[in-house]
């Protein structure tokens, strides 16, 4: 092959890359720009078809989301259902007409989100969006997100760590280890005992100090002994975790026993108690003592 036929060979590659890299690059600067204009400033309307193709496909399992309406009505529910909300480009990259997207979102969930009630919650989630782009348009979607670490933002599943923590809680009471007990416990944590129980003369209790000398340390000083029995937790939604037991005591005064069915409704958040209530048979607590 003559050297002039290969240099024209070269040059059609190197411009052929160049148009593609151009075009690559505009593919990315009018995708960032799009849905930082959707999401950070609500403009829904955007999601139109100037800037998706009629069949813009959202990939989801069990059934992928087609069309323009359908699009816009499922990223509806982000901009109803939270409030304070920043989305950011971290990092976009692409080739040809495939752009890869790793973004952070966050918000306050205020509003009703896909159905289901507000909960308060705050979120910071990060994930990726592959994209592909047709015509300079936006045609296809697929989010990449940890799914269970949003609900558990959300507060609609709890964090799988909870059980740990309050089985380590009723291990750590067993032994006496009240520094434990007391580290386990949000410095506002909101105490309360079953109303009927003397101890609840106190109700709320509020943050560990208050917990130790208004119930912990009167237990330890009216009873001969005071043993948690038969322990079981149970997982629920909303970082809750709840405890069926039962308390086998001794109490100093009068030498009367009981033993008596009991139920803890812990409440966690970021590994920390923030609000306790018992449920006991007060009725049993209340004989014994008058005894």
């Amino acid at each position: 092959m003559k050297k002039s036929t290969i240099l024209v060979l070269l040059s059609i590659s190197l411009l052929i890359l160049s148009c593609t890299n151009a075009k690559t690059e505009r593919g990315i600067k009018m995708y960032s720009e799009t849905w930082d204009r959707i999401i950070n400033d609500a403009n829904l309307d955007l999601i139109n078809n100037t800037n998706f193709t009629e069949d813009i496909t959202l990939i989801t399992s069990p059934e992928n989301i087609v069309g323009i309406d359908a699009f816009k009505a499922y990223y509806q529910n982000f901009l109803t259902g939270f409030s304070d909300i920043t989305f950011t480009v971290v990092d976009v990259f692409g080739q040809g007409d495939r752009i890869v997207k790793h973004w952070n979102f966050k918000g306050t969930n205020t509003g009703e989100f896909f159905g289901m009630p507000a909960t308060g919650k705050t979120v910071d989630i990060n994930g990726v969006t592959l994209v592909k782009m047709k015509d300079g348009k936006i045609a296809e979607e697929q989010d990449f997100m940890d799914n269970m670490v949003f609900l558990q933002q959300l507060g609609m599943v709890s964090s799988p760590e909870n059980m740990g923590i309050i089985n380590n809680l009723y291990k750590a009471f067993e032994i006496g280890d009240m520094p434990t007990v007391l580290g386990g416990m949000d410095a506002k944590v909101v105490w309360n005992e079953a109303e009927g129980n003397a101890y609840a003369d106190g109700n709320p209790y509020i943050g560990p100090d208050a917990v130790l000398n208004g119930v912990f340390a009167r237990i330890g000083a009216e009873h001969e002994y005071f043993k948690l029995e038969n322990i079981q937790l149970h997982e629920m939604s909303n970082n809750q975790m709840l405890a069926t037991l039962r308390y086998d005591a001794k109490l100093k005064a009068n030498g009367a026993t009981y033993n008596v069915q009991a139920a803890h409704l812990w409440t966690l958040n970021n590994g920390k108690v923030i609000a306790f209530q018992q449920y006991v048979d007060t009725k049993k607590l209340n004989d014994a003592i008058n005894n």
